[in-house]
């Protein structure tokens, strides 16, 4: 944590919104400042979380339109005012939250003439909500069916669509897993030379998926979750140093910089990350969260023979939280619960 020493007491910098408004169902804005920071960090936080606004937060999007008796994405479907490939251009605008990981099914039903919207999507999975019900599809001119089976996804970033010749009538949709549109940072600088201080104004832009709040929340927890490996090579290099002094250091002192370490470190390390940023299916993410399993400090405070005894919870669950651990923090749950 940033502090900042101010005529001789310690100021810790804290988040503001001071602006938050909605547009539209598709558009939130929130403006926020952090204050007081040394000269400098401004530019440092900004750069940083505007990178991981932009580009790590995840957001959830229709990745795959299967059509019967379309030959390709440029035909035209009779009784259908527009072609296939507007069609799926108007799929990759619809606006989605939700919570799930892996791939989903969904509907979309129309029987003309109408206009379809974002409302005819049908056969959503129970976690996946339609942020502006009437986003425009297609139009129907005559009394025709349109019939629509569809892919769900949660991911980042942006993934270009496969150019292969679609298979059955089915097609892939440029997958923009971007719920942040645009990120501003600017800096205001104060007080003299020798005390120079800044405020750091952030501006966030969504698309309706989450607020500009909870961007910011998120973007926050990807970073601690980056420096996460900085942490352990601190502490393996720690416990070399100890291990090498702990003959000649006081009993007193080595009790107290072990505490410090395992307590202070990893305790508010591990209560920085959320289960939600596991890629856990579904099922396994709601059998931890029913047993108010939140944070990796709430999972290692559980023993594997725990986790069996949840309600629901499989063995191959527990095989995927395992592999999670080992391969991102290169920890094991104990076979007895994990308390410092």
């Amino acid at each position: 944590m940033i502090r900042e020493e101010v005529a001789g007491s310690t100021r810790t910098p804290q988040w503001k919104c001071v602006e938050s408004r909605v547009d539209n169902k598709r558009l939130y804005y929130g403006r926020f400042i952090l204050s007081p920071l040394r000269k400098g960090q401004a530019d440092t936080i900004g750069i940083a979380m505007r990178r991981v606004l932009l580009g790590e937060i995840e957001g959830t999007c229709i990745t795959h339109a299967k059509w019967k008796n379309v030959p390709h994405e440029y035909s035209t479907i009779p009784g259908v005012e527009e072609p296939v490939h507007e069609i799926l251009m108007n799929l990759k605008e619809i606006v989605l939250r939700s919570h799930l990981y892996g791939v989903r099914d969904a509907l979309l039903y129309a029987k003309g003439p109408k206009c379809v919207t974002a409302q005819d999507i049908t056969s959503l999975p129970p976690s996946v909500e339609i942020v502006d019900t009437t986003q425009h599809i297609a139009k129907l001119t005559e009394p025709v069916d349109l019939h629509i089976e569809l892919q769900i996804q949660r991911d980042r970033g942006y993934r270009i669509r496969s150019t292969n010749p679609s298979q059955d009538g089915s097609y892939p949709i440029d997958a923009v897993s971007m719920p942040v549109r645009n990120v501003n940072h600017s800096i205001y600088s104060y007080g003299n030379e020798n005390e120079k201080q800044e405020i750091l104004f952030l501006e966030i832009w969504t698309n309706g998926s989450l607020t500009p709040k909870e961007a910011l929340y998120e973007a926050s927890r990807n970073l601690i979750d980056f420096f996460i490996p900085f942490l352990h090579a601190e502490e393996e290099n720690t416990n070399l140093e100890e291990k090498k002094n702990q003959f000649t250091l006081p009993l007193f002192a080595f009790h107290e910089r072990f505490s410090y370490r395992k307590r202070g470190k990893k305790e508010i390390a591990w209560k920085s990350i959320f289960i939600d940023q596991f890629q856990l299916s579904s099922r396994t993410y709601n059998c931890l969260k029913r047993s108010n399993i939140h944070t990796l400090w709430d999972l290692l405070s559980h023993s594997k023979e725990d986790l069996m005894r949840m309600e629901d919870f499989r063995a191959e669950d527990g095989k995927q939280i395992l592999s999670i651990l080992k391969e991102r923090f290169a920890i094991d749950l104990p076979k007895n619960p994990f308390y410092f």
